[in-house]
């Protein structure tokens, strides 16, 4: 029998705070365990030792359980294994790579894995893997991700049709609607990033968490596939990418353009306008910044209302 994800973290809530790069530092990722949740250091953009200090006040600040994201794209792989695991922290999630690199290593040292995929495909690869729990992400979604262009209410259903491990659906969810909505369609949790970006816990740059809330609508794009694809708002360097691929650019031109850093420019200087700014599509139905613990105690409030509301009402 499949576990509840609740049991599975040991958090009283099915809300997982994603851990994502510039944003997800110790204060976001303790104030949504101390709520209930499960909250997620990001470890993409954090050197080892940079991690390891915000672990180290992670555990100081909270006594609930708590993990960390591991992009398995980004350098110093190995030593942020073996970090993790010399600090005995209890949940990994992986992404943006293969599950079986580290998840039985992890998983021998009493870690539970969850690894974050874009396909049925590799749902499937990471159930082999041996993974505790799979969390997919639809088209929707901020940041990296898959180049399938598959949405969250599309994904979900097909991923829960074929693997037998909990399911946390991401992409598109910022309210206990949209929570309700994923687990109607068969997930046992959901996995929340771009709320949560404004959130006064967020490392994030204050002009970037405005830019945030001020966001309409088609603000967002998917692009860079080429790369590693990569949803962002509209600003001035994304113009400057749009126009390049006018010019059928290379591969190198692409990365030539990226450059370093475009991403800790964006979202952690507050650079608007030749910074990398990822964010998803929810972005339109964000329109404030507040503390984390209000928004997961919205999340279950409006979850509540919302299933309430539907299980009232004669629809037929």
């Amino acid at each position: 029998m499949r576990r509840s994800i609740t049991e599975l973290f040991d958090i009283k809530y099915p809300i997982v705070q994603a851990g994502m790069i510039w944003n997800s530092g110790w204060r976001l990722a303790s104030a949504v365990s101390n709520t209930g949740g499960l909250g997620l250091l990001g470890a993409g953009s954090m050197y080892p030792d940079v991690l390891r200090e915000h672990i180290l006040k992670c555990k100081k600040a909270t006594d609930k359980p708590f993990g960390v994201n591991v992009p398995m794209l980004y350098p110093n792989l190995e030593e942020i294994i073996q970090i993790i695991i010399e600090e005995k922290v209890p949940i990994v999630f992986t992404s943006a790579g293969n599950p079986k690199t580290y998840t039985q290593h992890l998983k021998d040292h009493g870690v539970t894995v969850v690894h974050v995929v874009s396909s049925v495909k590799f749902a499937l690869k990471a159930q082999e893997a041996g993974v505790d729990a799979v969390v997919a992400e639809g088209f929707e979604a901020g940041g990296h991700n898959g180049r399938e262009e598959t949405t969250t209410f599309t994904l979900i259903p097909m991923v829960k049709e074929q693997i037998e491990v909990p399911l946390i659906a991401a992409g598109g969810i910022a309210d206990g609607k949209g929570m309700l909505a994923a687990m109607v369609l068969g997930a046992d949790g959901v996995q929340v990033g771009s709320r949560f970006v404004a959130s006064e816990e967020s490392s994030a740059h204050r002009a970037f968490k405005k830019m945030v809330v001020d966001a309409q609508e088609g603000d967002t794009l998917l692009t860079l596939k080429e790369l590693a694809p990569v949803r962002m708002l509209k600003n001035k360097f994304f113009d400057e990418v749009m126009d390049l691929y006018t010019k059928n650019p290379t591969k190198e031109q692409l990365v030539e353009l990226l450059g370093r850093a475009r991403a800790k420019r964006g979202m952690f200087e507050g650079d608007l306008e030749d910074g990398e700014l990822e964010i998803g599509q929810i972005a339109g139905l964000i329109h404030d910044i507040k503390p984390a613990a209000q928004i997961v105690m919205g999340m279950v409030r409006e979850y509540e209302e919302a299933k309430n509301e539907l299980t009232s009402e004669n629809l037929f």
